[in-house]
């Protein structure tokens, strides 16, 4: 049976559907494909938000681009270290960190405010594309995260100039951009091999910020006691440049 016929629409209307002539499939036509073609979680909710896209209905659009980070968030990334943190805009670019959470990351801070972006960083900085392990694992998910919160605003100029850009610098970005991965990170576990304070395997807790544009904060911890932990613990203390003045911060 094709797929039309078990979601339950007429020839006709799949293929107007298909060919983008019908603009604005009903919520149950859309629940009935993704059954069919047996999508769940990210992938059906990014079928949803291609639907709306194309009946142009709305959707969580940024609320802002200037990416101002609120002085309560700033106030958190203090409040959280010694755990590395920091604040990153829908699209990845890190907009601030605490001391600890700019260590994590070493070189992504010489670059300027504009670049300092966490996919950019993987894929194009020389320490970014040994920090993580694997690397391989890691940038697939970040280019699938990237493309699942690209789907409410696809034609945003920071997407596509920041795609436009990997897509020509990085063969390894264009081959996992073409295969068209979704998956939204809430959280989980990464490797590093971090060149001052050595292996550790954090997790993280990824934290919409309400009211942002799709702002989120990252939050890295280990378990108590761990060779993980005392890693982690040493990047509150080992500085590779003298730090702001500033309690909190650098924000771009």
């Amino acid at each position: 049976m094709c797929i039309r016929d078990r979601a339950g629409v007429s020839v006709d209307y799949y293929i107007r559907l298909e060919r983008g002539r019908e603009t604005n499939p009903s919520p149950a036509v859309v629940d009935a494909l993704g059954r069919t073609l047996r999508l769940r979680g990210d992938g059906y909710e990014r079928l949803h938000e291609l639907a709306e896209l194309a009946s142009g209905r709305p959707t969580e659009l940024p609320a802002c681009s200037d990416h101002t980070v609120r002085d309560s968030v700033l106030r958190m990334l203090e409040t959280v270290r010694p755990l590395p943190a920091y604040v990153v805009s829908r699209y990845n670019r890190v907009l601030a960190a605490n001391p600890p959470g700019r260590r994590l990351m070493p070189g992504l801070w010489d670059w300027p405010e504009e670049q300092r972006n966490l996919t950019r960083y993987v894929f194009l900085h020389p320490v970014g594309r040994t920090l993580y392990e694997p690397w391989e694992e890691t940038v697939a998910l970040s280019v699938a995260h990237l493309r699942a919160v690209g789907g409410a605003d696809p034609d945003s100029p920071e997407l596509t100039a920041l795609v436009g850009e990997l897509m020509l610098k990085s063969t390894q970005f264009a081959r996992l951009w073409e295969r068209y991965d979704v998956c939204e990170r809430g959280g989980g576990q990464k490797s590093f091999r971090h060149p001052k304070v050595g292996p550790m395997t954090l997790t993280y807790e990824v934290m919409r910020l309400a009211r942002t544009g799709g702002q989120r904060m990252v939050v890295y911890q280990a378990a108590p006691g761990t060779p993980d932990e005392t890693a982690m613990l040493r990047l509150e203390s080992t500085a590779t440049r003298p730090e702001p003045e500033s309690p909190v911060l650098s924000r771009s």
